[in-house]
């Protein structure tokens, strides 16, 4: 099959304003096993869209986006569902940003041939194709020669779809309008690492790099900020413990501050190899990072789950007397410089 044959059936996204599964969600809080967690998981995050002081923190792993989950991240920045986010820079670079400069994530099979996906220039993530060209050496090259944190760059990456004109909904536009910063601990570990490593190849002696330290500190300046938090996380990784970190990292710093008040995570993985995408929210009081008394696990698939529990926080409506946080506003706005072809 060529190319044109491969890429024919986009992945849609899903749009939880379209459903109301308020009664559904609730009457899974009420049978047994993942069902339940995820109802009781559900409630939590409405109790803290409902809770005036909390600021919420929203953790993405795993390939959300290009999974057609795109769609409920938006809906949760502009519905004021949500006050930052810390995620993989494959969902914000890869799959938002690559889709809001007119490419597609497409339906794909998981049994392939991988070899002839390869001679096609198709990249497979298990049963969706993509087909993508970035420009974040682009950005990079029109900015001041210094050190940015994540959520900076991001930034510029919204400055330069707004001046470009983009492709549909954007995460990173979206959040950047309303004043969410995006966080990407581990920024060069997706196609911006290419096209750093290019930016700084041909300009060796002045060029811009990723203060990861910067960004710990941030986030620990948005925890600092905030009366009380609550984390939603969506899958493990880097993501959850640096989000969860924040707490540790502001008592060492020499400030009070209270645990993550609230505390969900949507995981596939296991607990017993050690591992921290599977560690367990018990597990994380014990550093002082989590509340108890307030969290809960769902082992579930993400795009099963996910939509379930934010569609049931926008069903139930109390993100509509909500506050915007606004918390990059906490920063020094980026500088608009970039020029664009």
């Amino acid at each position: 099959m060529n190319r044109e044959e491969l890429l024919q059936q986009t992945v849609q996204p899903i749009d939880i304003k379209a459903f109301d599964v308020v009664g559904l969600v609730e009457a899974m809080g009420k049978t047994a096993f993942q069902a339940r967690n995820l109802g009781r998981a559900a409630k939590i995050y409405d109790a803290m869209l409902q809770d005036k002081e909390c600021t919420i923190i929203l953790c993405l792993a795993g390939s959300l986006f290009s999974a057609g989950l795109k769609g409920v991240v938006h809906d949760l920045i502009t519905d004021n569902m949500v006050d930052a986010i810390v995620s993989t820079g494959a969902n914000i670079v890869d799959q938002d940003f690559f889709e809001a400069l007119g490419y597609r994530h497409y339906v794909g099979d998981p049994f392939a041939d991988d070899e002839v996906l390869r001679q096609q220039r198709i990249d497979r993530i298990y049963d969706t194709y993509i087909d993508e060209d970035l420009t974040i050496a682009e950005i990079a090259e029109n900015l001041d020669k210094r050190p940015y944190s994540s959520r900076e760059f991001i930034a510029q990456m919204a400055v330069y779809l707004e001046r470009r004109g983009n492709y549909g909904q954007s995460v990173v536009q979206a959040a950047y309008q309303h004043q969410v910063p995006i966080f990407v601990p581990a920024f060069s570990d997706c196609s911006a690492g290419f096209g750093l490593v290019h930016h700084q190849w041909n300009s060796p002696e002045s060029h811009v790099t990723i203060d990861s330290v910067r960004d710990f500190r941030e986030l620990t300046q948005c925890k600092l900020a905030s009366n009380y938090t609550g984390l939603v996380m969506i899958g493990g990784g880097v993501p959850k413990n640096f989000a969860q970190d924040t707490v540790v990292a502001a008592e060492m710093l020499g400030f009070e501050t209270s645990m993550h008040k609230y505390t969900i995570q949507v995981t596939v993985a296991d607990e017993r190899d050690g591992a921290l995408s599977g560690s367990t929210l018990k597990e994380a009081h014990s550093w002082g990072k989590v509340d108890k008394a307030t969290e809960q696990m769902v082992f579930s698939e993400a795009t099963v789950a996910f939509p379930l529990i934010a569609g049931y926080a926008y069903g139930k409506g109390n993100w509509r007397d909500r506050q915007p946080h606004r918390l990059a506003e906490l920063f020094t706005k980026p500088q608009l410089k970039i020029v664009t072809a």
